[in-house]
């Protein structure tokens, strides 16, 4: 959820489907026609200038579907913002940049109409048991968060309280954002693309879905129990409904704060290791995984501080209405994919690749081999040896420093100079969602500047015994 900050809050959320709708509607229609004029003035200029004056009007159009995202705010920002994120195999370049700013157009929902709603959910009796802060602590697309205080004992809580609406306005509003898309030219509508936006839906659907939130992050909370090293908050089944979820308030710091940056070495880098064994355990114990890698999922308790382990730094996981899981038709391909990559096999890459039908054995040999190389790249701070690592991400004592090593823009750069482009297919929708993950994990440890050899960790899940769980070496 974004952070509180100055802006001021509105009134209510437009969430008729009919005034949506019909925002949307004009404002596609309007896109649309300035579309057409374009090409037809565009087509007697030289293919040069074609495309420049193209990629001027593919951003301006962009841009121009952002402001009327923005300005309905509710499900239509936060299918926006999905779009943002997994939607770069479908949408133009110019469109999924323009859509990334949606984050950052998040404005609260002002008091007296979060009190409506929990008052409605909760009743008077239980509303009436809360100290609530009238001021957010966390806004965003679908809801908002509240600090508050249980009378009796004094409990500190949180309340995520759900937008009134939205839910029923999820399937309205993407179905109208589909065809903003269409109408202003800013994508070519195919199967691929469809059953994509049916995997939206669906995403969508799960983020409204509060009870299953609530859910999930028990599920999450019991199996990490036993992990000093995380802390994921308590439901609070009482005050929680199907708009509401009320859970422990559990403090710490952002990962990017001063505080966590002034840690150690050792300890920074042990919060690094925490982070991608957890990465580890979703993949091969659970088959379940937390697919949003939004940095305000996360917070950094450090050891000794209100509520925390006097031994171990903790990472406070929030926020699991993005939950994937995945069937081991899906999960057994990637696993033998990584095994190949671990050990150098580019034939068990390219043949995981193939399984998985983004690949194709009709395509030249290099385009296969590119890939495949590509692919092993990715595992370069889990891998055997540092002798192919590049000097800058090797420290005095043999460990990967992530930050340095600069790994997802390198493969990024490795893979669009190659052929790949070419012919690479749209992957499966969970591939996406996984790839998505792993960047985001990677860049948290990048961000914690950790430096330490993922190599180890990825052995014991590949072929040890992940039950086992590696609660840190080193206490603080």
């Amino acid at each position: 959820m974004a952070s509180k900050d100055s802006r001021i809050p509105v009134s209510r959320i437009k969430t008729g489907s009919f005034e949506r709708r019909l925002s949307l509607t004009r404002a596609g229609l309007f896109a649309g026609t300035r579309m057409a004029s374009h090409m037809a003035t565009n087509w007697f200029s030289n293919k040069e200038t074609r495309e420049a004056r193209h990629r001027a009007m593919m951003s301006s159009q962009a841009r121009f579907l952002v402001d009327e995202l923005g300005k309905l705010k509710g499900s239509v920002v936060k299918i926006g913002q999905v779009m943002a994120l997994y939607g770069e195999h479908f949408l133009p370049e110019e469109v999924t940049e323009a859509l990334h700013t949606l984050e950052d157009q998040t404005t609260s929902l002002a008091w007296p109409a979060i009190e409506k709603v929990l008052k409605s959910e909760l009743g008077e009796k239980r509303f009436s048991d809360l100290d609530i802060d009238q001021d957010p602590i966390g806004a965003a697309s679908l809801g908002q968060v509240h600090r508050a205080r249980r009378r009796s004992d004094d409990l500190e809580l949180v309340l995520k309280i759900q937008y009134p609406g939205v839910a029923d306005a999820v399937d309205s509003d993407l179905d109208s954002v589909a065809n903003l898309l269409r109408v202003a030219r800013l994508v070519s509508f195919g199967p691929e693309f469809s059953d994509w936006l049916e995997e939206v839906r669906d995403m969508m659907h799960r983020e409204v879905d509060y009870r299953l939130e609530a859910k999930t992050t028990e599920k999450f909370r019991q199996m990490l129990r036993n992990d000093p090293r995380f802390v994921v908050p308590q439901v609070l089944e009482d005050y929680s409904t199907d708009l509401v979820i009320a859970s422990s308030y559990e403090p710490g710091h952002s990962v990017s704060s001063v505080a966590v940056r002034e840690l150690s070495l050792d300890r920074r880098s042990d919060l690094g290791r925490a982070a991608l064994e957890l990465f580890f355990r979703e993949l091969f114990v659970w088959g379940e995984m937390q697919t949003d890698p939004n940095f305000g999922n996360y917070r950094i308790r450090i050891a000794g501080e209100r509520d925390g382990d006097p031994n171990y730094d903790q990472i406070v996981l929030l926020d699991f209405g993005a939950v994937q899981s995945y069937s081991s038709e899906f999960l057994d391909p990637v696993i033998r994919m990584i095994r190949a990559s671990y050990a150098k096999d580019l034939q068990g890459v390219i043949d995981g690749g193939i399984e998985l039908r983004f690949m194709d054995r009709s395509w030249p040999d290099d385009v296969l081999k590119r890939f495949g190389e590509v692919c092993m790249s990715v595992l370069e701070p889990l891998a055997e040896g540092v002798e192919n690592w590049p000097p800058e991400a090797v420290n005095e004592q043999g460990q990967y420093r992530w930050k340095q090593s600069e790994l997802p823009s390198r493969v990024a750069r490795q893979a669009a100079r190659s052929a790949i482009s070419r012919y690479f297919r749209i992957p499966p929708k969970e591939f996406v969602f996984l790839n998505r993950k792993l960047i985001g994990v990677y860049t948290f440890i990048a961000v914690l500047n950790a430096e330490f050899n993922g190599e180890d960790l990825l052995r014991k899940y590949l072929y040890g015994n992940p039950d086992v769980a590696d609660s840190g070496d080193r206490k603080v």
